[in-house]
């Protein structure tokens, strides 16, 4: 199965955001071989997050004596690196796993293990009931990979979940995957404490615990040494990282804080200060952001420096305060929209937003739907990521709330929103057309070898002809067209 037929598969890309496939969909580790005794193949799914938790598993792997191979039936250990925020994507897990059993009765040596967010639910599952994989690994357990590989080895089935409340693999050096050698992620965070009722993060990757700043500046500078010319710092609320040499998890810290008037903290804005200070030509990107956390000091520190690119992922999830409140994001329609008007304040109109939207959140009316529609209208998003709602076992909305909107309203809502999306998106590139924009080259174009692709600050893909630009570099790109997922232009001096 390809690539582009696994991303069909999941079904959770819309047109447009297919160009972004890295930021949510599925990646498979790349064919390396330096002479390693054994093969491993990690296939990825969902956020950059668990994109990110992929590479450092192949670090880990990689000491054990692996190289990493991009055809799973080459394997000696296969990993499915796992996502439970929509019930497509654990179906195609599964079907992944039985994909995955076929070659293993050929090859029983070769083991079989389900990393990430569904490893502590589905744990039981997957191993006693199905008896479909060999291990069962949680995010925070990665360190242990070598003594559960080697339990399997001795004929056991392995399994670690336990969620860490200090854990951040800070000291491991990731080995970049399907990587295209001018763009990394850096983890700068683990975990969530803000309990949204539709959300399993909370339950699958633990409280939330900030990474020691130095060991990110350090990544980041020996990227950029590297050749890298952006990194993307990753959190699941990047906005409330906060770090002390005393403590890093972050509710401890914050009680602390209170008590003692001198601890030295170092908060987001002090951090995306410290990565852009490494060069100008390093770009700095980061996702995702909270409403209730960004602060004008972060969008301030972005307006200082122009290597910090002017984009935010802002998720609104709904545009009516009612609903935000069942889903327990702690703020209001009222709230969201003035950090909108303070990112238009401080950074300006040109700086790219996009959200996250769900449709048919439990009991939503029809006129709190036409209130998503509405906040669209109001903020203009680049693009968003738009879903139906699904329940998710284990959450609070599956606990407390009915599931109550029908399928068909469901879908016809988010066509709603899809189709406004695609009009505002559109619009916002449209302005992009007869300006100039300083687009670092990412690679060759998916359309054609004899075009070259890559973005400028505000996030959007330009397609400009191929010249004597060289992947890494900067150039200016005077923009002539776009459609609402790309623009398109031509190199200028």
């Amino acid at each position: 199965m390809s690539k582009q037929e696994l991303i069909s598969d999941i079904d959770i890309l819309t047109e447009e955001q297919q160009q972004s496939e890295e930021a949510c969909g599925v990646q498979v580790s790349e064919e390396e071989n330096t002479g390693k005794n054994r093969k491993v193949y990690i296939e990825s799914y969902g956020c950059q997050m668990n994109f990110s938790d992929s590479e450092i598993v192949s670090s880990i792997m990689k000491r054990e004596g692996f190289d990493t191979t991009s055809d799973f039936s080459k394997a000696d250990v296969v990993f499915l690196n796992t996502c439970s925020i929509r019930e497509k994507a654990e179906q195609t897990v599964r079907n992944r796993l039985s994909q995955f059993n076929k070659v293993k009765e050929d090859r029983p040596e070769m083991m079989i293990g389900v990393l990430g967010c569904m490893a502590e639910r589905l744990k039981d599952k997957l191993l006693e009931e199905e008896k479909i994989v060999d291990m069962v690994v949680g995010p925070d357990a990665y360190r242990d990979l070598p003594t559960l590989i080697k339990q399997v080895d001795d004929g056991n089935k392995a399994v670690n979940v336990f969620l860490s409340k200090e854990e951040t693999y800070a000291d491991i050096s990731p080995v970049r995957l399907d990587s295209n050698g001018v763009s990394a992620f850096i983890s700068i965070m683990r975990g969530c404490d803000n309990m949204c009722s539709f959300c399993v993060v909370p339950f699958t990757r633990g409280r939330e615990r900030s990474r020691d700043p130095h060991s990110i500046v350090a990544e980041a500078k020996e990227l950029f040494d590297k050749g890298y010319r952006e990194v993307t710092l990753l959190g699941q609320n990047v906005d409330s990282y906060k770090w002390s040499s005393e403590e890093n998890n972050k509710g401890r810290l914050e009680r602390k804080e209170k008590k003692e008037s001198d601890v030295s903290i170092v908060n987001f804005a002090n951090l995306i200060e410290m990565v852009a200070k490494i060069s100008p030509d390093l770009r700095v990107r980061f996702s995702t952001s909270h409403p209730k956390d960004i602060t004008d000091e972060v969008l301030e520190t972005m307006n200082k420096y122009e290597n910090i690119c002017n984009y935010i992922h802002l998720p609104a999830q709904s545009g009516n305060s009612r609903v935000l409140k069942l889903m327990n994001r702690t703020y209001d329609r009222e709230w969201y929209i003035d950090r909108v008007d303070a990112i238009r304040r401080i950074i300006g109109d040109d700086c790219g937003i996009s959200s996250d939207m769900i449709a048919g959140f439990c009991t939503e009316t029809e006129e709190e739907h036409q209130d998503t529609l509405t906040l669209m209208d109001y903020v203009k998003y680049d693009f968003s990521y738009m879903f139906f709602y699904s329940e998710r076992p284990g959450t609070l909305a599956a606990k407390k709330y009915e599931d109550d909107i029908p399928l068909k309203v469901k879908k016809r809502r988010l066509q709603e929103i899809i189709d406004k999306q695609r009009e505002h998106s559109l619009e916002r590139n449209k302005k992009a057309i007869g300006k100039v924009h300083k687009v670092l080259v990412e690679g060759t174009s998916k359309r054609s070898d004899e075009q070259l692709q890559g973005r400028n600050s505000e996030n959007k893909v330009i397609i400009f002809p191929r010249g004597n630009q060289e992947k890494g570099q900067y150039v200016n790109v005077l923009v002539h067209d776009c459609t609402p997922a790309t623009l398109f232009g031509e190199v200028v001096e």
